[in-house]
Order: C-alpha cells, then structure tokens, then sequence
C-alpha cells in the first residue's frame, strides 16, 4: 500500500512571498483586466514546486479570513503593528482561492482563528494515518514538528527549502519543538506584537527553559533565579500566560476535512482554463511537467 503523504500549504505565506519577490521593484504583471497578478503566479509557482518536491498523494491549503481572532479578543495590539495589504495585493486574495480549486485542491479557514491553526488541526489528525508536510515561511510552525509531521520552511528562491523535525528543532534550536511556545512566552514576539516579559530576550528565554523545562519549572524555581530575572518575571505573570496563549498554535480548531476529499488528483485542462481565465501567463503543460 502506498504511503499517504500530506502535504499542507500556507497559503497567505505563498501569497505574500510570491507578491513582494516583484512587489518590491514595481514589477505587479497585470492580466488584461488591470488586475495586479504578481503575487498569485509566485503563489502557483511555489505550489506546484513543493508538490514536485514532496510528491504528496494529498494537498489542503489553509487560509486567514481577516485580522480578527480569537487572539486579538484576548489582547488587541496582537499583530496591530502589520500595515494593511497594498492595494494590488487585495484582490489576489480571492485569486489565488480560484487559483486552489482550479488544481482541486481544498481550502480550509475557520472564523476566529489564523491559517497557524487551521494547519496545526488539520496536521495533527492526519498525522494519525500519514506522513505531514507543512510548507510556510513561518517559524512558530515549528512548534508543530514531530516524526509525524515536518516543516518545511520556505528558503530564497523556488524550492528551497529547511526541512524540520522533533530531532532537526532540538539540534538546531536547543530545545525541543513545544518548548518553543513557552520560550516565546517569556521573550515575546516583536513579528506579533506582544511583549512576553520585559526584558527577558532570546538567550535568556531559552537558557531558563533549557534549565527547568517549562514556564510552570521557571516559576517553581524564582528563588534561584538572579533578583533581576525573579522581579521582571514576577512583575509581568499575567503577560507571561497571555504571551503563551498568544504563542501557541490550537490542534482544536473547528475544521476537518477526510483525507480521501484532499487526493492530489489536479487536472491539467481545468487548472490551464483557470490559469487562462485570470490571465496568468504561465505554461500548465511545464507546471504540471513533475507534479503528478
């Protein structure tokens, strides 16, 4: 029996790479529309790169619905430093969703939560019954990593990428990949937005963990801590849970879907008449080339 391979794409870390790769010189290839394209043909480049690469027999790409979740209710700066989408980014939003169902692949998003933990629900119950692939630019993606489920990081140029597991986060993080939450618990994330304990930084956050395992083993030992430590974490308990709740990604979203409906199955005539209809300009016989 074949080995079932998953693997699931954040689709706004595609989308927003494949924009600003040309963005950033002015370079937004539009359709015959007027309608900006740059982004959505990185998107569909990076995609069917990594379905080249990993040979996944199933493919699901998770979405954002919008800045509002669940995670800005409990603490309303989270992510409030991001400046809103350029003008030509928005309407490749919808784009690129065409874009997914062309090459019938399955999107997921659910109110309230982020893309992170569509993934991360999605990734921890198929690892039950598959090899998971997650491809993102994100790192807090590794906090997911296991010998079920890899990340695969999304490195300069197509294809390139830094591939994680529970043993690849311990030898090049120094710890292991859950304990990546309570390390940005105490340190924070300037990416976003919130401040973890004032400071405490990168080094330290991790030389405590490294020591007493988690944030509940640093709090159990204050007293052995340096004064200076015990009185910034003593001074910021409340920050430094709400920092973790911020950091961690959720495996309970309300989202499912059978693996059977996610089968890489894409056909070329329906994904080239949707690549033609956006005015794409690129060739679907090349694309699909080592796709299958």
């Amino acid at each position: 029996m074949e080995q079932k391979k998953v693997l699931l794409v954040d689709g706004m870390a595609l989308l927003f790479r494949g924009y600003f790769a040309t963005a950033v010189h002015g370079n937004y290839m539009y359709n015959k529309e007027g309608i900006p394209t740059n982004g959505v043909h990185g998107f569909t480049k990076h995609m069917l790169k990594a379905v080249e690469s990993f040979t996944p027999t199933h493919v699901v790409c998770c979405w954002d619905l919008g800045s509002r979740t669940f995670r800005t209710e409990l603490y309303p700066a989270y992510k409030g430093n991001r400046s809103a989408p350029e003008e030509q980014m928005v309407p490749q939003f919808a784009m690129a969703r065409e874009i997914t169902d062309g090459f019938g692949i399955p999107s997921i998003d659910a109110v309230n939560y982020e893309a992170d933990d569509c993934l991360g629900t999605l990734a921890c119950a198929y690892a039950e019954e598959a090899e998971v692939y997650i491809l993102t630019g994100d790192q807090d993606m590794l906090q997911l990593a296991n010998q079920k489920i890899q990340i695969a990081i999304m490195k300069k140029g197509q294809g390139n990428y830094q591939l994680y597991n529970e043993d690849t986060v311990k030898e090049l993080k120094g710890c292991h990949p859950d304990q990546l939450i309570d390390i940005k618990a105490l340190m924070g994330d300037t990416s976003d937005n919130y401040p973890g304990v004032k400071g405490i930084g990168e080094k330290t956050a991790l030389k405590l963990i490294q020591e007493y395992q988690t944030i509940e083993g640093v709090l159990d030992n204050l007293a052995h801590l340096p004064a200076g430590q015990r009185r910034k974490i003593e001074a910021e308990l409340e920050m430094l849970h709400l920092s973790r709740t911020l950091a961690a990604i959720r495996c309970d979203a309300p989202v499912s879907l059978p693996l059977e409906q996610a089968a890489w199955q894409a056909d070329e005539k329906t994904a080239g008449d949707t690549l033609t209809r956006l005015g794409l300009n690129i060739s679907i016989e090349q694309l699909m080339m080592g796709s299958r």
